[in-house]
């Protein structure tokens, strides 16, 4: 395959991998991964080595523990919480100035004239947009999201709480919107885990048909991964059910596909190249690398690791 970028209005069916090892590119570009809501950078351990060993390409782990999501509490003192319109700022601070700690660690390993990658996982995806927009892309020239919720939930449906309180509907509102360019390149990764179900009922579509695209999305590729093809039951399990509940609270469906937190359609982002990649899990916490395998187990890393080395 071709290091050249793929121009983002065709689709794609087979994705290949390739090593560091085989490419002609002078340096390889540092990536600085943003980890989840309640991940700590010891959960992103397996998927530095198997990019510095496997790919060459070395990595920084945004320096997060599971007691600093704690900070976020003091949203709860502003009243834009209760209001559902919070803002990042002071609640996200830490968090954006450990990213510029990364990153600055990150252009340490540059080579002249070079530029860092962003591997945003979960809530890390849009707080790379958000820190995108605080701190500047100039030594970015890329950013990948796993499994991230970029689109705030509707605000009409009954039931539906925005988790973040408001803080995805400032980034939808406020950040520069996905563009894929040359300069700077959005790719958004989404699972296909699990398909979700309404708590009441079957589903309203109980077909083996795992292919996440009907249709291309404007100013974006859409790469279908049909390799794992599962039959759905005809009545959904408890587990679908719950699951279903909590991809309603993200995108105000219950009956849709997704890593078994995120739903696949909040993962995508209008203008990014988007991928859908079929039994994929969304955290390293819970992920097997076998029967569970989650976006960075060596497996899945394999579908998209050669977008790092573009």
């Amino acid at each position: 395959m071709s290091l050249l970028p793929t121009p983002p209005h065709s689709t794609l069916t087979v994705i290949s991998t390739i090593p560091a090892s085989t490419t002609t590119l002078a340096a390889p570009r540092p990536a600085v991964i943003l980890p989840g809501l309640g991940n700590n950078t010891g959960d992103y351990k397996d998927l530095v080595l198997t990019l510095r060993e496997v790919y060459g390409l070395p990595s920084v782990v945004t320096k997060v523990s599971r007691v600093d999501w704690l900070r976020n509490a003091a949203g709860l003192l502003d009243p834009n919480y209760w209001r559902g319109t919070l803002r990042p700022r002071p609640v996200l601070d830490w968090y954006l100035e450990r990213v510029e700690e990364a990153v600055a660690e990150a252009k340490q390993l540059l080579a002249d004239g070079g530029k860092i990658s962003l591997i945003g996982h979960s809530a890390g995806g849009w707080l790379a947009r958000l820190y995108l927009e605080e701190f500047g892309a100039s030594n970015i020239s890329l950013l990948l999201t796993l499994g991230s919720p970029h689109l705030a939930p509707p605000k009409d449906l009954p039931g539906i709480i925005d988790q973040t309180r408001g803080l995805l509907d400032y980034v939808e509102k406020n950040c520069a919107p996905a563009v894929y360019t040359p300069e700077l390149k959005y790719i958004c990764l989404a699972g296909r885990y699990i398909r979700g179900a309404r708590l009441v009922g079957n589903s309203k579509d109980t077909s083996n048909n795992l292919n996440p695209v009907d249709e291309e999305p404007n100013d974006s590729e859409s790469i279908k991964d049909t390799g794992n093809k599962k039959s759905l039951p005809a009545t959904p399990s408890l587990r679908a059910r719950f699951i279903g509940q909590g991809y309603k609270q993200v995108c105000g469906e219950a009956d849709v596909w997704g890593d078994g937190v995120v739903p696949e359609v909040s993962a995508h982002l209008e203008g990014a190249l988007n991928i859908s990649l079929d039994g994929v899990y969304h955290s390293p916490v819970g992920s097997d690398d076998t029967a569970r395998p989650w976006y960075g187990s060596p497996s899945v890393l394999a579908k998209w690791a050669h977008h790092l080395l573009t």
